[in-house]
């Protein structure tokens, strides 16, 4: 296929030399365009992917002048290797990890009682964040803030507690032959990193980088003296800050340039996904392509439903199979059984272990928080869904999951669905706005709640999966929506 206008200037200002940053939007050939700018040169290349499927994707489309790998694998191959060992010893519960390295009794934090066991998985979760930062070492902020300790006078309290075992955690991570700590590959990542690395080659290609951890960040951009930077990416499906991502690409020093040509799906699709673009304050705009006929309207049999959030997944499979479909969850059902476990052993009186409930000592507590705590709202899906079905419903319906391959219908988050597409698309009805924008209706006076931005990218991300149809179900309100609107 004949490269398009904004396919050749990206290919010029690449052999011209510069450091590029390419802003490419749902769907607009951002790893064809990658291995133009390969095939244009005979230098030595680094493709740096986001994970090994995309990787192992790329070596088949790019020269063999570019060596295709992840940051974790060329962090493998410098330090990781000599970690083999302890990345191959026995899972170990996070509570005897935390009494190996000190922890033996539980601390109270305002009215909250902190267990051994939710102070160890803070102390792991600590030194996770920190690995996933360019810091140096391990301080409060790498603390992840608990459900229910919200407050910043209790965050700090809590962190004057965890940040010397986070410390005494990363010394023991140091050693290759043995240790306490449970090594994974987050950590050698991270030690290869302070080694302040040199990447062997002439032009890096940084995949994906609008949610590049600051990590990867740090060893991209060290490379500057040496070799040629070019990363790709949409700055509008930066939807993973919070787990530590970060959009680098709108801050780059170097040429900016963009692929706004989707050969996704057609105008009408490109013109919806640009009133999210509009909301998201987004650096560009997308065209569609003519010949592909993409239609919004009503979708009675889709190919995936797209959620905004575990528990509306959840929903969605047991709605689905009741009515007969063989279901998939795109990712597996892991991540819903892990909450439907914790649901049960707060139902019946137990704590649990899940991070994200693991300070509720009881399911009235859990239900409390959710209907009261404005931090807590994004439970309150989880709270009905067991409220209404039980958690052996729940559990039931996880194990009876198909595999896409054999599947009518896949359920996915829409952050898991990021990368993927699909013929037929419905929105599912967890991405409604807060319950300010849902109040008196009749009431003009009052404009409704601004629209996050943060929301309006992942809604970028959800309505751009499709190739044929989309039903915007609980994304309609958006027409209703003084921001809404298509002039932009």
């Amino acid at each position: 296929m004949k490269p398009t206008d904004e396919q050749t200037a990206a290919v010029d200002a690449f052999t011209a030399g510069d450091h590029l940053a390419l802003q490419a939007g749902a769907g607009t050939g951002k790893t064809t365009t990658l291995a133009l700018l390969a095939h244009a040169t005979k230098r030595r290349g680094r493709y740096l992917a986001y994970n090994r499927a995309i990787a192992q994707d790329a070596t088949t489309r790019f020269p063999r002048t570019v060596l295709c790998k992840t940051a974790h694998a060329l962090a493998y191959a410098a330090i990781g290797h000599r970690y083999t060992h302890r990345l191959h010893a026995p899972r170990r519960p996070a509570w005897q990890t935390g009494q190996a390295l000190g922890i033996t009794k539980a601390v109270r934090i305002g009215d909250r009682e902190v267990s051994q066991r939710a102070l160890s998985n803070a102390v792991l979760r600590t030194v996770t964040r920190f690995c996933h930062t360019a810091d140096e070492a391990i301080t409060r902020r790498h603390v992840p803030r608990l459900r229910g300790l919200e407050d910043s006078d209790h965050h700090a309290e809590l962190a004057a507690h965890v940040v010397p075992f986070a410390r005494k955690a990363w010394t023991d991570l140091q050693y290759p032959s043995d240790g306490t700590v449970r090594f994974d590959h987050d950590h050698y990542l991270k030690i290869w990193a302070l080694t302040q690395p040199r990447i062997d080659a002439d032009y890096l290609l940084l995949d994906e980088a609008q949610d590049t951890n600051p990590v990867v960040e740090q060893i991209f951009l060290a490379q500057r003296d040496h070799a040629q930077l070019v990363m790709v990416g949409d700055s509008a499906q930066a939807i993973y800050h919070w787990r530590g991502a970060k959009d680098v690409m709108t801050g780059f020093d170097g040429t900016q340039l963009a692929l706004s040509q989707s050969f996704r799906f057609g105008p009408d699709l490109a013109e919806e996904a640009n009133r999210w673009l509009h909301l998201a304050d987004a650096p560009i705009r997308l065209t569609g392509t003519p010949a592909i006929p993409t239609e919004l309207g009503p979708v009675t049999q889709p190919d995936a439903v797209l959620c905004r959030t575990n528990a509306g997944a959840m929903a969605q499979v047991m709605s689905l199979m009741a009515a007969g479909h063989h279901v998939a969850m795109a990712g597996g059902g892991n991540s819903l059984h892990a909450l439907a476990l914790a649901a049960r052993d707060l139902k019946e009186g137990r704590r649990t272990h899940h991070p994200e409930l693991i300070l509720f000592p009881c399911w009235g507590d859990l239900q409390d928080y959710a209907a009261h705590d404005p931090a807590g709202r994004d439970l309150q899906p989880l709270v009905s869904l067991v409220d209404t079905h039980g958690t052996d419903a729940i559990l039931t319906a996880v194990t009876q999951l198909a595999p896409e391959a054999y599947a009518q219908v896949t359920v996915s988050t829409a952050h898991k669905a990021k990368g993927r597409e699909w013929p037929r698309v419905l929105i599912a009805d967890d991405f409604a706005p807060a319950k300010d924008n849902n109040d008196d209706q009749t009431d003009t006076t009052t404009p409704p709640d601004p629209v996050d931005d943060a929301e309006a990218r992942l809604a970028y991300v959800a309505v751009t999966r499709t190739r044929q149809r989309l039903d915007l179900g609980g994304l309609s309100w958006i027409r209703d929506h003084l921001e809404g609107s298509p002039l932009w």
